[in-house]
């Protein structure tokens, strides 16, 4: 946005021009380019399709193994933690999110992963007297994030969940049993507080045809 001053008692809010000059826009291409090669070289043990693109920062910690798929976008500060192996389809936005994984956790095509926690694994046996043991097998469990899912700020995906295709995660909600298709969860507990519905896309295309 640009503020323009037309006269000291009158303030006028413009939208600043778009620049769609194809130089930009290679330039732009360019320099995103250069930061996934920059990054896969330096953690080789992930793998971005060409047409990733870093547009905040990316922190790898652990020997956790991360694949993301073409046209995913990354924001903010992404974080992956772990041992594991992390599978992120294609168009995926991650926005800021937190990734622990030990065992495996998979992210469908067209996500939007906001701001939140997503860990396959307590770190620690949950019983007090094995708190300070090496973690168990029941420590971690893998995650299924279906297709076109979104997870907003703050929530929390726990161990050994799927969230079901075309559903949304609430703000600050606790995902701690596996979610439908088609769902709106909120809350902690988590509780459903809306089913969409998936074959309404469908009627309006047949609609749509005729």
């Amino acid at each position: 946005m640009a503020v323009v001053l037309i006269n000291p008692r009158k303030v006028e809010i413009r939208a600043m021009p778009q620049i769609n000059h194809p130089v930009v826009k290679d330039l732009a291409n360019l320099y995103f380019e250069a930061k996934r090669l920059f990054h896969q070289w330096r953690y080789p043990n992930v793998s971005m399709a060409p047409g990733v693109k870093i547009k905040g920062s990316l922190v790898v910690n652990g020997t956790v193994k991360v694949t993301i798929g073409p046209g995913s976008r990354l924001g903010k500060r992404v974080l992956f933690y772990g041992s594991g192996t992390v599978t992120i389809g294609s168009n995926v936005s991650l926005n800021g999110p937190w990734i622990g994984c030990e065992r495996s956790i998979t992210i469908g095509d067209e996500c939007l992963i906001s701001d939140c926690a997503i860990a396959d694994s307590d770190y620690h046996n949950l019983e007090p007297h094995l708190r300070h043991c090496p973690p168990g097998p029941k420590v971690s469990a893998p995650i299924v994030i279906e297709r076109n899912v979104w997870i907003g700020a703050r929530a929390t995906v726990m161990k050994g969940v799927t969230i079901g295709a075309d559903s949304a995660v609430g703000l600050g909600c606790v995902v701690r049993k596996s979610v439908p298709p088609g769902v709106v969860v909120i809350g902690n507990p988590q509780q459903i507080v809306k089913h969409f519905d998936l074959e309404q896309p469908l009627k309006e295309s047949v609609h749509l045809a005729h």
